[in-house]
């Protein structure tokens, strides 16, 4: 849509140093922006680009404005703000309410008027689903489920059963939600699979990334609070607890039992074991691995960075010799005393 620098400065808060008259109509990278293109800078790295961007507008922190060439919206989260003001030009799709001839949906569940159903869509026994959600082409919602108001599932996610969404959820194409946990006791004659008759609730305003899973608990619900975000390909196991406003990024496993407090950030490629707690407010680095409970806030690292493989092989033939030298260490300390 198009909108006034003027309307954006007073729905948003911000100083505007610029026409107030001047239109936007879609966002840009600053060092991409053309007429018409609302841009941001919250990173000191990107200033160059700033000085020549061409973009109608920036939004801008007050200390930045003297070098933006052009119009500015000066805030004091410049990014906060910038995601606000896009999803003002760039808005949803409006809904189209109703169930698509192509979906299927159970005679004993409950659809408010105002959601749509998309195409080739399943609606499983005795669910609930809230006003003005979406449910994408192609979605799964197995049996006892319920979507809360203003959720979106945006294509092919599936609810195994029993899974309870919060409102206003982002639910992305891929994800699994409360497929069988990882339950399996060793017998004389091979596994025996565990039953795994616990759901998953998710909190209000949660998002969950593309090809992501989270399992249903063993014998008690996964639970994943409100305000949670969950990238793309991670692995919630069965009975985690994620606390509220906890980020989880890209190609991340939490084990099953897990518990991981508030406000916590998990970078790439990072992790838990089972059965550990981390505290609220801990920052996980990539590649991490938790293997014992963190009980104090703060940035945690566990990893090798990538290096020369030539020197990199000449510190693992060190690794080796690692044992021998502390036998002669010991050795030594021996004949010392």
């Amino acid at each position: 849509m198009t909108i006034s620098l003027g309307e954006l400065a007073t729905r948003f808060g911000c100083d505007l140093e610029g026409d107030p008259d001047a239109r936007i109509d879609h966002v840009a990278p600053l060092d991409d922006a053309g007429p018409g293109a609302l841009s941001f800078l919250s990173n000191s790295q990107l200033k160059d680009q700033l000085v020549s961007t061409r973009a109608a507008a920036v939004i801008v922190r007050e200390a930045d404005a003297g070098d933006c060439p052009v119009a500015a919206l000066i805030a004091d989260d410049p990014y906060a703000t910038y995601a606000r003001m896009a999803a003002i030009i760039h808005p949803l799709p409006p809904l189209c309410p109703g169930i698509h001839a192509t979906a299927t949906v159970d005679d004993s569940s409950t659809i408010a008027a105002s959601t749509e159903i998309a195409a080739h869509s399943y609606v499983g026994a005795d669910c609930t689903i809230g006003e003005n959600v979406y449910v994408g082409p192609g979605c799964v919602i197995g049996p006892g489920c319920s979507i809360g108001d203003g959720s979106r599932l945006v294509a092919r996610v599936t609810l195994a059963r029993d899974v309870r969404i919060g409102a206003r959820a982002l639910i992305h194409p891929g994800a699994v939600i409360g497929s069988d946990g990882f339950g399996n006791a060793m017998t004389p004659e091979g596994w025996l699979k565990v039953p795994q008759v616990g759901g998953v609730t998710v909190g209000n305003d949660v998002e969950i990334g593309a090809n992501t899973t989270v399992d249903c608990g063993a014998i008690t619900d996964t639970v994943i609070e409100d305000g949670v975000r969950i990238d793309n390909l991670c692995m919630i196991a069965h009975n985690v607890r994620i606390g509220a406003h906890t980020a989880i990024a890209a190609q991340t496993g939490i084990a099953g039992s897990a518990v991981i407090g508030k406000r916590c950030m998990f970078a790439g490629h990072s992790g838990t074991v089972g059965h550990v707690t981390v505290c609220d407010d801990v920052i996980i680095n990539g590649k991490t691995m938790v293997t014992k409970d963190i009980t104090e806030p703060g940035a945690y690292a566990a990893a090798f960075p990538a290096e020369n493989a030539k020197t990199w092989n000449r510190r693992v033939a060190r690794f080796r010799r690692i044992d021998a030298l502390l036998d002669r260490v010991s050795s030594l300390e021996k004949k010392s005393t």
